[in-house]
């Protein structure tokens, strides 16, 4: 298989026609001049050096190495094998209802995205299998032929919307008999069809068509969401209603899902908020034979550009030796002159710009193979030594940002992201850096920075359903991440409140309380003990004036002599 590495680079071919039409302008040119001086017989007469044919080979040649060299800098790549790629497994095809009734809320946080978050984790533990996407309502269509391809199927899954089906309704015989013509012929193989709905069938000959898949050695298994009480039905935020004004209620018809679980030979399972369906499925599913699933795919492209710089190299040489005059016998001999000698710099520091690279994309394709066989510790080594040999790689940084988020190292994945997407040239690839970051930033629920870097990667690529879901679900998540602060909030305002209260009701208990310590033991009250007090303070007070009069009085003093 033949591709090209980078094949932005093949625009410039354009300069091949370009070159040419100047070319041939300053022939025209040249001409008109030399009519000037006469007849061009005779001017060509005049000067018998002037070769015609040499300015033409050597311009052709030129033309020629430019053109080589634009298909080496492109990279051409060949596989260099075929791998016929041998793997154990099944066949699953599933069918999943889109009619409205799939958005009733009787299931968190509603049937439809219960049901792909069920089909996403069971893809996810699909390792050698093969699986196709069928949705239906009114009618049925393919959304993914079967594949062992699991990225593009859980993309698919992401796009799936009850607006794909116009024509409402539950037409689950249709969905049958479409899954059992959508498998490979290859026999001996276990094939699943895996039938999520409510059960409101509108159409009939649900069970004829189970049966018909059974004989042809298909097990129909019957996932059933919802609650047999009911629940309405939610369309743009709104209750959708009948002709009379009532509110539309949509229930399970469970008997009906083991009717024709029962006719296809597989098990209906209940679909419900807690993940026992998964696990019944998984366990129905490992009881199906398993046998060789076959693909041919091309495992490695080798770089053939080298021979493509020779080529290039080669041809401008000759074109450098060829003389525009004729020389005989290599009279005056200058094999190389100052603009030539410029030109041969030029392409041999082209032709060196391709090997250096190739130092840097060995690391980035070894880094590869380690990614793709989990061993990501292995391939960050390998992305982080192609950083090392050119720190302006877009690609190496990419990919190492994805090795150290398969690592739970998210922070540093989350850098790696923002720098390729600042240095990356390639909307779709920059786009695709700020995915990445929105998912980190959801899955730590950092819901409005994530909201903004899905916008950013929208912004680069306006056409990728798979960010555009992933927006409205972090939008939906955002608005309950807030009404969820908002009753955490309320509800503590709300003991808050009631802890004053109960402050306020202890205070004003407390002077009762001083009250009923104030009064004495004997039962005196406080107006009687404070008169008690008054008095003994005022016969001190008595006491007091009487000494301080009796020391103002004049005494005798008697000396007492001792000799």
């Amino acid at each position: 298989m033949f591709r090209f590495g980078n094949p932005e680079y093949l625009y410039l071919l354009v300069l091949i026609p370009i070159l040419a039409l100047v070319r041939f302008y300053v022939i025209h040119r040249q001409k008109q001049k030399l009519r000037i001086f006469g007849d061009l017989n005779l001017v060509k007469d005049l000067m018998p050096d002037v070769s015609v044919w040499r300015p033409r080979i050597k311009f052709w040649l030129l033309e020629l190495g430019i053109a080589v060299l634009v298909i080496a800098i492109a990279r051409p790549q060949i596989g260099t094998s075929v791998i016929n790629d041998k793997r154990v497994g099944i066949e699953t095809i599933i069918a999943l209802d889109i009619s409205n009734s799939m958005l009733a809320e009787d299931v968190e946080p509603n049937r439809l995205v219960r049901s792909k978050m069920l089909v996403e984790n069971l893809i996810d533990k699909f390792t050698n299998d093969k699986v196709g996407l069928i949705v239906f309502a009114g009618e049925s269509f393919v959304q993914l032929p079967i594949t062992s391809d699991f990225v593009s199927a859980k993309m698919f899954l992401n796009t799936i919307e009850p607006s794909l089906i116009d024509a409402q309704g539950t037409d689950i015989a249709g969905a049958i008999d479409m899954a059992s013509n959508s498998f490979t012929k290859q026999r001996g193989i276990g094939k699943a069809i895996i039938l999520i709905t409510d059960g409101e069938n509108h159409e009939g000959g649900a069970n004829e068509a189970a049966l018909r898949a059974k004989e042809n050695g298909m097990a129909v298994f019957v996932l059933g969401i919802g609650t047999t009480q009911g629940s309405p039905i939610i369309v743009d935020g709104r209750e959708i209603k009948d002709i009379n004004g009532n509110i539309v209620m949509s229930a399970l018809n469970e008997a009906m899902c083991e009717e024709i679980a029962k006719a296809g030979g597989g098990a209906y399972i209940h679909v419900n908020n807690n993940s026992d369906a998964q696990r019944l499925l998984d366990i129905e599913l490992a009881k199906l034979s398993k046998n060789e699933i076959s693909n041919n795919m091309y495992t490695e492209h080798g770089e053939q550009f080298q021979v493509f710089c020779l080529i290039a190299l080669l041809v401008i040489i000759i074109e450098i030796c060829i003389f525009e005059r004729k020389n005989p016998i290599f009279r005056n001999i200058r094999l190389f002159d100052n603009r030539k000698t410029l030109l041969l710099i030029i392409m041999m520091a082209l032709f060196s710009v391709p090997m250096y690279g190739q130092v840097d994309r060995s690391y980035i394709r070894s880094g590869n193979k380690d990614y793709k066989k989990a061993n990501y510790s292995e391939a960050e080594v390998y992305y982080r030594k192609a950083q090392e040999k050119n720190k302006k790689n877009p690609q190496a940084i990419y990919n190492l940002g994805n090795a150290l988020l398969m690592q739970k190292k998210d922070s540093v994945a989350i850098r790696q992201y923002e720098e390729a997407a600042r240095i990356e040239t390639n909307v779709f690839r920059k786009a695709r850096s700020f995915h990445n970051i929105g998912v980190i930033c959801q899955n730590h629920k950092m819901y409005s920075e994530a909201i903004e870097s899905y916008k950013n990667s929208l912004r680069l690529n306006p056409n990728d359903d798979e960010t555009r879901y992933n927006l409205e679900l972090c939008k939906r998540q955002l608005k309950q991440q807030k009404e969820q602060e908002k009753k955490d909030n309320q509800k503590m305002k709300q003991n808050n409140k009631e802890d004053n209260q109960k402050e306020d009701k202890r205070q004003k208990q407390q002077p009762k309380d001083n009250q009923e310590q104030d009064k004495p033991k004997g039962g005196m009250s406080k107006e009687n003990a404070e008169q008690l007090l008054n008095a003994v303070i005022q016969q001190e007070k008595d006491a007091q004036q009487k000494m301080k009069k009796a020391m103002q009085q004049p005494r005798s003093r008697r000396n007492q002599k001792n000799w």
